[in-house]
């Protein structure tokens, strides 16, 4: 007797949602048995992460401002991963999106709040988009690894922004914390509904909207999606590999170096060391975990939101760790991944005379 994984030639319409919602309760389950062996009633500790993050009106507008970052991101590295691209600097490249934001406040400010918002998003998403356009040159030209190049520029762009909040433009006011003088009104994104919601989830709407008719309705999406399946036949039908793969790199870093920007200008005020809480590792997960669709990211954003907001809850209230919620973050893409491939295979016990006899034989 064996275990056998056979590819499912087709699957039930239910299964995806099925699946889907098994997987996440599965998550919290093995989530429960963490907090279980911590010390902490897993009830009162998703009771307490409900209730911080959808209690009020207030906790609802906190816990879409920790998804919109999240989802600015998740739009960025799924345009790469569509094309089997691995974008793993989107981190990087938000945070020099947000130094050059912070550079074009302090050497070119302007009066006018369009004209200096303008400036400073059109900064950021040049900086962040050379920042990861490089590594995809280095990957369509010499086939250098775009996951080790990615990583390794998030490193430096962590030094760079370092360098600069800790030197030369480091608040003299600040007492000593890392982080700039505060931004100019001019270059403030206005905040709304009382809330510290700002314009950045416009935006945010707007590029959801651009990438699904982009990647789904358009000759750049189609030839994304070909090149990502078969490079060689790419060039082959006489598609330019080396600029699609800088392009979208360059693209993606874009978008991200722009979430960089509106998470300074919106909500921080200022730059300032760790402002990104990671957000760009945390959007890898959102991106697969909405299936590379534009759409569904921001569902899954607002529920990851709700997981950071919950975190804070359980480190205040439970004395758990904030990287608890990292925790339950992991767990959930864990089981959602391994639910696709139950999905995708049935898994059979093999009681077959072949597979005795190969086995007295020691084929298996």
């Amino acid at each position: 007797m064996r275990l056998r994984a056979e590819k499912r030639i087709d699957s039930p319409a239910w299964m995806p949602a099925v699946t889907a919602a098994l997987s996440v309760l599965l998550a919290f389950a093995a989530g429960g048995v963490f907090l279980y062996a911590q010390g902490v009633s897993p009830f009162e500790a998703y009771a307490s992460i409900l209730k911080s993050a959808f209690g009020s009106g207030y906790d609802l507008s906190e816990t879409a401002v920790k998804a919109l970052p999240l989802a600015i991101v998740s739009l960025a590295v799924m345009l790469c991963f569509t094309m089997l691209v691995w974008n793993i600097g989107a981190e990087g490249q938000a945070l020099v999106g947000a130094l050059a934001a912070a550079a074009m406040v302090r050497y070119f400010p302007l009066e006018s709040k369009p004209a200096m918002l303008s400036l400073m998003a059109l900064a950021a998403m040049l900086a962040g988009g050379v920042w990861a356009g490089a590594a995809g040159l280095l990957k369509a030209k010499w086939n250098v690894n775009e996951i080790i190049t990615t990583l390794m520029l998030n490193y430096i762009a962590i030094r760079l922004l370092e360098y600069f909040v800790y030197g030369p433009w480091r608040d003299p006011s600040s007492l000593g914390f890392p982080m700039t003088s505060r931004f100019i009104d001019s270059a403030r994104l206005p905040a709304l509904w009382g809330t510290r919601i700002h314009m950045g989830i416009y935006a945010l709407f707007f590029l959801t909207v651009v990438m699904e008719v982009l990647l789904k309705r358009t000759r750049f999406g189609y030839e994304i999606r070909v090149t990502g399946d078969n490079a060689r036949a790419a060039r082959y039908a006489g598609m330019d590999y080396v600029r699609k793969v800088a392009g979208v790199m360059f693209l993606s870093g874009a978008i991200a170096g722009f979430a960089g920007m509106c998470e300074v200008s919106g909500l921080q005020g200022r730059l300032q060391a760790g402002f990104s809480a990671q957000y760009g590792y945390t959007a890898i997960i959102v991106a697969w975990l909405a299936h590379l669709r534009p759409s569904l990211s921001l569902v899954i954003a607002f529920l990851m939101g709700a997981l950071l907001v919950g975190g804070e809850a359980l480190q205040i209230s439970m004395g758990l760790p904030m990287a608890s919620a990292s925790i339950l973050q992991g767990l959930i893409l864990f089981f959602v991944l391994g639910g696709e491939f139950f999905q995708n295979y049935r898994v059979r016990l093999d009681f077959s005379r072949v597979g005795r006899a190969r086995r007295s034989r020691g084929d298996i």
